[in-house]
C-alpha cells in the first residue's frame, strides 16, 4: 500500500516471489474492483462513491519510491535436499558433505528458522514410511543442533511416501525419494 495526494486508499498489487497468483479487493461506497495483475494499482479516495480506478504502476518507479520498503524484506528461503541411503537414516556421502552449507546458510540468518520435512521411498508400509520419514527428519534436525543452530527454531516433520520427488509404483526403491527437504528462512 502506499499513499497518494488525496486521502483515501491506493493499494498496489506486488509479484508474489514464486510466481503464483494473487489478488485484493478494494471496496468503496460504490462497489469493489478486484486486483489481480502484478503492479496493478486501484484508487479510492476518501468516501468516493464511484468505483476504485485502476491502473497500472510503473514496475521501475515503485521500487524506487519504496526502496526502504523493498529492502526490509526478508531473503527468500532457501531449499536443500538430502538424501540417505536405503532403509535408514544414514545419509549418503554427498549430503554429508552439503550439510555445513546448510548450516552455514541458516547461521548467517538473523532469527532464522528452519523446517526438515522427512520423507520415504514406496518400499515398505505407510506406517513403517511415517516412521521412517519423522526420524530421518528428528536425525537431521539433531544434526543442526549439533553444529550451533537453536532447536526451538528447527521443526521436524515427516511425510513418508505422500510427496514423491519421483512417482513410482508401490514398492519401488527410488534414491532421490529418501531424503529430507530443509527449507531455511
Amino acid at each position: 500500500m502506499s499513499g497518494c495526494s488525496t486521502p483515501g486508499t491506493r493499494v498496489i498489487l506486488l509479484p508474489q516471489e514464486d510466481g503464483s497468483p494473487s489478488s485484493v479487493t478494494v471496496r468503496t461506497q460504490g462497489g469493489e474492483q478486484l486486483v489481480s495483475q502484478p503492479y496493478q494499482r486501484a484508487t479510492a479516495p476518501t468516501g468516493s462513491k464511484e468505483l476504485p480506478r485502476l491502473d497500472q504502476a510503473d514496475p521501475a518507479e515503485i521500487r524506487a519510491k519504496n526502496k526502504e520498503l523493498f529492502d526490509l524484506a526478508p531473503p527468500k528461503p532457501q531449499n536443500f535436499d538430502l538424501y540417505f541411503d536405503a532403509g535408514g537414516t544414514a545419509l549418503t556421502a554427498e549430503s554429508v558433505a552439503a550439510l555445513d552449507g546448510v548450516v552455514s546458510a541458516a547461521l548467517k540468518r538473523a532469527g532464522a528458522d528452519i523446517t526438515v520435512t522427512g520423507h520415504t521411498d514406496t518400499r515398505g508400509s505407510t506406517g513403517d514410511n511415517d516412521a521412517l520419514s519423522m526420524r530421518r527428519a528428528q536425525e537431521i534436525k539433531q544434526l543442526l543442533v549439533g553444529k550451533g543452530f537453536p532447536a526451538d527454531r528447527v521443526e521436524a516433520i515427516g511425510r513418508g511416501e505422500r510427496e514423491l520427488a519421483v512417482q513410482t509404483a508401490d514398492n519401488v526403491d527410488e534414491p532421490r525419494n529418501r531424503r529430507v527437504v530443509v527449507v531455511v528462512r
